[in-house]
Protein backbone atom coordinates (compact mmCIF):
# COMPACT_ATOMS: atom_id res chain seq x y z
CA UNK A 1 0.00 0.00 0.00
CA UNK A 2 1.38 3.08 -1.03
CA UNK A 3 2.15 6.02 2.03
CA UNK A 4 -0.09 8.69 2.81
CA UNK A 5 1.50 11.77 4.10
CA UNK A 6 -1.33 14.66 5.50
CA UNK A 7 0.12 18.34 6.41
CA UNK A 8 -1.37 20.50 8.19
CA UNK A 9 -0.56 24.31 9.68
CA UNK A 10 0.77 24.81 13.48
CA UNK A 11 -1.94 27.76 14.58
CA UNK A 12 0.25 30.86 15.02
CA UNK A 13 3.49 29.69 12.74
CA UNK A 14 1.63 32.50 9.98
CA UNK A 15 2.16 30.54 6.98
CA UNK A 16 6.25 30.66 6.89
CA UNK A 17 7.63 30.82 3.61
CA UNK A 18 11.06 30.13 3.45
CA UNK A 19 11.60 26.44 5.03
CA UNK A 20 9.52 23.85 6.48
CA UNK A 21 9.27 22.12 9.58
CA UNK A 22 8.10 18.08 9.40
CA UNK A 23 6.88 16.37 12.48
CA UNK A 24 5.80 13.21 13.10
CA UNK A 25 2.84 12.86 15.76
CA UNK A 26 2.42 12.78 19.38
CA UNK A 27 5.01 15.21 20.85
CA UNK A 28 5.89 15.97 17.02
CA UNK A 29 9.45 16.83 15.94
CA UNK A 30 9.72 19.49 13.45
CA UNK A 31 12.01 19.72 11.11
CA UNK A 32 12.77 23.09 10.34
CA UNK A 33 14.65 23.18 6.71
CA UNK A 34 15.60 26.34 4.70
CA UNK A 35 15.17 26.32 0.85
CA UNK A 36 17.15 29.32 0.23
CA UNK A 37 19.31 31.39 2.03
CA UNK A 38 18.34 34.23 3.77
CA UNK A 39 19.41 37.95 3.10
CA UNK A 40 20.96 40.06 5.68
CA UNK A 41 18.16 42.07 7.47
CA UNK A 42 15.68 40.40 4.86
CA UNK A 43 13.57 37.84 6.43
CA UNK A 44 11.86 38.08 9.53
CA UNK A 45 11.61 34.90 11.82
CA UNK A 46 7.70 34.58 9.73
CA UNK A 47 9.43 34.55 6.88
CA UNK A 48 12.48 32.15 8.07
CA UNK A 49 10.65 29.40 8.60
CA UNK A 50 7.09 27.57 7.37
CA UNK A 51 5.23 25.18 9.28
CA UNK A 52 3.30 21.61 7.39
CA UNK A 53 2.92 19.25 9.81
CA UNK A 54 3.89 15.47 7.80
CA UNK A 55 2.66 12.60 9.80
CA UNK A 56 4.52 8.98 9.94
CA UNK A 57 4.08 6.80 7.35
CA UNK A 58 0.94 3.94 8.01
CA UNK A 59 2.47 1.17 6.38
CA UNK A 60 5.63 2.38 8.11
CA UNK A 61 4.89 3.93 11.73
CA UNK A 62 8.73 3.51 12.29
CA UNK A 63 10.29 5.77 9.71
CA UNK A 64 11.31 9.25 10.44
CA UNK A 65 10.44 12.15 8.65
CA UNK A 66 13.12 13.20 6.46
CA UNK A 67 15.72 15.89 7.79
CA UNK A 68 17.90 18.16 5.70
CA UNK A 69 20.65 19.91 7.59
CA UNK A 70 20.35 23.48 7.67
CA UNK A 71 23.93 24.78 6.09
CA UNK A 72 24.20 29.03 6.82
CA UNK A 73 25.70 30.86 3.79
CA UNK A 74 29.14 31.71 4.66
CA UNK A 75 30.18 35.47 6.05
CA UNK A 76 30.01 38.33 4.01
CA UNK A 77 33.16 39.62 3.47
CA UNK A 78 34.59 42.46 5.86
CA UNK A 79 31.39 40.88 8.35
CA UNK A 80 34.09 40.76 11.50
CA UNK A 81 31.07 40.42 13.71
CA UNK A 82 29.72 37.29 12.07
CA UNK A 83 33.01 35.28 11.65
CA UNK A 84 34.08 36.17 15.28
CA UNK A 85 30.98 34.66 16.62
CA UNK A 86 30.69 31.37 14.36
CA UNK A 87 34.67 31.33 15.00
CA UNK A 88 34.68 31.60 18.86
CA UNK A 89 31.24 29.10 19.16
CA UNK A 90 33.13 26.53 17.17
CA UNK A 91 36.12 26.47 18.88
CA UNK A 92 34.84 26.10 22.11
CA UNK A 93 32.33 23.47 20.84
CA UNK A 94 35.57 21.40 19.81
CA UNK A 95 36.59 21.56 23.57
CA UNK A 96 33.77 19.22 24.26
CA UNK A 97 33.46 15.58 24.24
CA UNK A 98 31.65 13.69 21.51
CA UNK A 99 28.98 12.41 23.70
CA UNK A 100 27.88 15.77 25.36
CA UNK A 101 28.30 17.59 22.43
CA UNK A 102 25.68 15.01 20.70
CA UNK A 103 23.19 15.44 23.26
CA UNK A 104 23.65 19.24 22.92
CA UNK A 105 22.61 19.52 19.31
CA UNK A 106 19.97 21.94 18.53
CA UNK A 107 16.94 19.10 17.17
CA UNK A 108 13.89 20.73 15.34
CA UNK A 109 11.38 21.33 17.79
CA UNK A 110 8.73 18.57 18.95
CA UNK A 111 5.33 20.56 19.16
CA UNK A 112 2.35 18.94 19.78
CA UNK A 113 -0.15 18.99 17.06
CA UNK A 114 -3.14 20.83 19.85
CA UNK A 115 -0.88 23.31 20.95
CA UNK A 116 -0.05 21.92 24.27
CA UNK A 117 3.15 22.60 25.95
CA UNK A 118 5.55 19.80 26.63
CA UNK A 119 5.66 18.34 29.73
CA UNK A 120 7.91 19.62 32.86
CA UNK A 121 10.54 17.03 32.76
CA UNK A 122 10.77 17.66 28.75
CA UNK A 123 11.84 21.11 28.84
CA UNK A 124 14.12 20.49 31.50
CA UNK A 125 15.84 17.62 29.65
CA UNK A 126 15.79 19.14 26.34
CA UNK A 127 18.62 19.64 24.64
CA UNK A 128 18.20 23.08 22.70
CA UNK A 129 15.21 22.59 19.83
CA UNK A 130 14.47 25.40 17.09
CA UNK A 131 12.14 27.56 17.00
CA UNK A 132 13.31 27.35 20.97
CA UNK A 133 11.54 25.58 23.75
CA UNK A 134 9.39 28.23 25.93
CA UNK A 135 10.81 27.98 29.59
CA UNK A 136 8.79 29.98 31.93
CA UNK A 137 9.74 31.84 35.13
CA UNK A 138 8.41 29.05 37.29
CA UNK A 139 10.52 26.18 35.59
CA UNK A 140 13.48 28.19 35.33
CA UNK A 141 13.59 28.59 39.20
CA UNK A 142 12.12 25.19 39.65
CA UNK A 143 15.11 23.69 37.78
CA UNK A 144 17.70 26.09 38.91
CA UNK A 145 17.01 26.23 42.87
CA UNK A 146 17.90 22.97 43.75
CA UNK A 147 20.78 22.19 41.35
CA UNK A 148 22.21 25.19 43.05
CA UNK A 149 21.86 27.10 39.58
CA UNK A 150 23.56 24.30 37.55
CA UNK A 151 20.43 23.79 35.36
CA UNK A 152 20.53 27.93 34.98
CA UNK A 153 23.96 26.82 33.30
CA UNK A 154 22.19 24.41 31.15
CA UNK A 155 19.13 27.19 30.14
CA UNK A 156 21.66 29.77 29.78
CA UNK A 157 23.54 27.49 26.93
CA UNK A 158 20.13 26.55 25.22
CA UNK A 159 18.50 29.75 24.64
CA UNK A 160 22.13 31.49 23.25
CA UNK A 161 22.38 28.23 20.96
CA UNK A 162 18.64 28.86 19.72
CA UNK A 163 19.04 32.69 19.16
CA UNK A 164 22.23 31.86 17.37
CA UNK A 165 20.46 29.25 15.21
CA UNK A 166 17.99 31.73 14.53
CA UNK A 167 19.89 34.80 13.51
CA UNK A 168 21.51 32.54 11.07
CA UNK A 169 18.39 31.03 9.67
CA UNK A 170 16.35 34.90 9.40
CA UNK A 171 19.61 36.80 8.74
CA UNK A 172 21.91 34.78 7.39
CA UNK A 173 24.57 35.83 10.08
CA UNK A 174 25.56 35.27 13.78
CA UNK A 175 25.32 38.09 16.15
CA UNK A 176 26.17 36.09 19.05
CA UNK A 177 28.65 33.09 19.74
CA UNK A 178 25.88 30.67 20.43
CA UNK A 179 26.33 27.88 23.09
CA UNK A 180 29.33 27.15 23.35
CA UNK A 181 31.11 30.36 22.53
CA UNK A 182 28.68 32.34 25.07
CA UNK A 183 29.31 29.74 27.84
CA UNK A 184 32.24 27.95 27.99
CA UNK A 185 34.51 30.67 27.97
CA UNK A 186 33.42 31.82 31.35
CA UNK A 187 33.23 28.41 33.10
CA UNK A 188 36.81 28.51 31.38
CA UNK A 189 37.90 31.60 33.17
CA UNK A 190 36.18 30.84 36.21
CA UNK A 191 37.70 27.62 36.85
CA UNK A 192 40.94 29.13 35.82
CA UNK A 193 40.81 31.84 38.28
CA UNK A 194 40.07 29.02 40.54
CA UNK A 195 43.26 27.15 39.89
CA UNK A 196 45.42 30.17 40.37
CA UNK A 197 43.85 31.33 44.02
CA UNK A 198 43.48 27.66 45.22
CA UNK A 199 46.07 25.28 43.59
CA UNK A 200 49.53 24.90 44.31
CA UNK A 201 51.97 25.94 42.81
CA UNK A 202 49.71 28.07 40.70
CA UNK A 203 48.22 29.93 44.05
CA UNK A 204 51.07 32.14 44.71
CA UNK A 205 49.52 34.25 41.44
CA UNK A 206 46.74 35.58 43.05
CA UNK A 207 46.72 38.56 40.57
CA UNK A 208 46.35 36.02 37.96
CA UNK A 209 43.53 34.63 39.16
CA UNK A 210 41.88 37.82 39.52
CA UNK A 211 42.70 38.73 36.24
CA UNK A 212 40.76 35.38 35.07
CA UNK A 213 37.67 35.96 37.39
CA UNK A 214 37.19 39.64 35.65
CA UNK A 215 37.56 38.80 32.17
CA UNK A 216 35.62 36.27 32.42
CA UNK A 217 32.51 37.65 34.30
CA UNK A 218 33.02 41.20 31.72
CA UNK A 219 32.38 38.19 28.81
CA UNK A 220 29.23 37.06 30.56
CA UNK A 221 28.19 40.65 31.23
CA UNK A 222 28.26 41.60 27.54
CA UNK A 223 26.68 38.20 26.35
CA UNK A 224 23.79 39.12 28.59
CA UNK A 225 24.01 42.38 27.45
CA UNK A 226 23.90 41.01 23.87
CA UNK A 227 20.95 38.72 24.79
CA UNK A 228 18.87 41.29 26.18
CA UNK A 229 19.21 43.16 22.69
CA UNK A 230 18.23 40.28 20.90
CA UNK A 231 15.19 39.22 22.91
CA UNK A 232 13.75 43.28 21.96
CA UNK A 233 14.02 42.93 18.47
CA UNK A 234 12.46 39.53 18.64
CA UNK A 235 9.52 40.36 20.92
CA UNK A 236 8.62 43.96 19.04
CA UNK A 237 9.06 42.02 15.54
CA UNK A 238 6.63 39.52 16.77
CA UNK A 239 4.19 41.07 19.46
CA UNK A 240 4.74 44.99 18.21
CA UNK A 241 4.75 47.98 20.47
CA UNK A 242 7.61 48.77 22.96
CA UNK A 243 10.78 46.55 23.19
CA UNK A 244 10.27 44.94 26.95
CA UNK A 245 13.53 45.25 28.41
CA UNK A 246 16.19 47.61 29.49
CA UNK A 247 19.61 46.12 28.11
CA UNK A 248 21.88 48.42 30.47
CA UNK A 249 20.27 47.64 33.44
CA UNK A 250 22.18 44.47 33.14
CA UNK A 251 25.09 46.75 34.57
CA UNK A 252 22.69 47.73 38.19
CA UNK A 253 23.80 46.46 41.05
CA UNK A 254 21.51 43.73 42.52
CA UNK A 255 18.24 43.27 42.61
CA UNK A 256 18.11 45.69 39.67
CA UNK A 257 19.87 43.27 36.89
CA UNK A 258 18.16 40.19 38.79
CA UNK A 259 14.81 42.02 37.58
CA UNK A 260 15.84 42.44 33.78
CA UNK A 261 17.17 38.96 33.91
CA UNK A 262 13.93 37.62 35.15
CA UNK A 263 11.95 39.68 32.76
CA UNK A 264 14.20 37.95 29.71
CA UNK A 265 13.19 34.58 30.78
CA UNK A 266 9.71 35.88 30.71
CA UNK A 267 9.54 37.49 27.85
CA UNK A 268 12.16 34.97 25.58
CA UNK A 269 9.43 32.25 26.64
CA UNK A 270 6.31 34.03 25.99
CA UNK A 271 7.64 34.56 22.18
CA UNK A 272 8.79 30.65 21.96
CA UNK A 273 5.12 29.86 23.08
CA UNK A 274 4.11 32.74 19.78
CA UNK A 275 6.15 31.48 17.37
CA UNK A 276 5.87 27.56 17.77
CA UNK A 277 2.21 27.64 18.22
CA UNK A 278 1.77 26.60 21.63
CA UNK A 279 -1.56 27.71 24.04
CA UNK A 280 -0.63 30.30 26.81
CA UNK A 281 0.49 28.52 29.78
CA UNK A 282 -0.20 31.33 33.06
CA UNK A 283 3.05 32.30 34.78
CA UNK A 284 2.05 32.22 38.52
CA UNK A 285 5.60 33.86 39.06
CA UNK A 286 5.79 36.28 36.43
CA UNK A 287 2.05 37.55 36.51
CA UNK A 288 0.77 37.12 40.44
CA UNK A 289 3.61 37.01 42.81
CA UNK A 290 6.19 38.84 41.07
CA UNK A 291 4.13 41.54 38.64
CA UNK A 292 7.44 43.79 37.39
CA UNK A 293 8.42 40.08 35.52
CA UNK A 294 5.67 40.50 33.65
CA UNK A 295 5.08 44.04 33.39
CA UNK A 296 5.20 46.13 30.48
CA UNK A 297 8.31 48.16 30.13
CA UNK A 298 8.90 50.78 32.79
CA UNK A 299 11.88 53.12 34.45
CA UNK A 300 13.81 52.79 37.08
CA UNK A 301 11.61 55.86 38.84
CA UNK A 302 8.95 53.98 37.52
CA UNK A 303 9.74 50.86 39.70
CA UNK A 304 10.31 52.81 42.47
CA UNK A 305 7.66 55.04 42.89
CA UNK A 306 4.65 52.22 41.72
CA UNK A 307 4.80 49.35 44.58
CA UNK A 308 1.85 48.10 42.38
CA UNK A 309 4.95 46.27 40.19
CA UNK A 310 6.36 44.83 43.42
CA UNK A 311 4.94 41.68 44.57
CA UNK A 312 1.76 40.45 45.04
CA UNK A 313 0.61 41.90 48.31
CA UNK A 314 1.70 45.56 46.66
CA UNK A 315 -0.23 45.70 43.82
CA UNK A 316 -3.20 47.62 45.56
CA UNK A 317 -0.49 50.12 46.84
Amino acid sequence: MPEEMHSKVIPNLHNWSKSGIQMDPGRQRCNVQDKTAPKMGGPTINEAVSAPIVTKSESNPGQEPSQVPFEPPAPAEGDFQDRFCRGTNELFKQLVVPPLRGYAEIRPARVDPDGKPASIMEKLLSPPEYPGVSRPVWLTILGSVPTGLLWYGWYKFSVEAELYEDSLRREGRATSCGGYGTLLPFVFLFLAGLMFSKLPPFASTPELAEVCFQAGAAWILIGQINLYRRVNELCKKEFGGEAPLHPWWALLPPPLDVVVGLRQVHFLSKYWASVRGEKSEKDVIAEDYFPFISSERFSLEEFVRQPRRWFWFTKEW
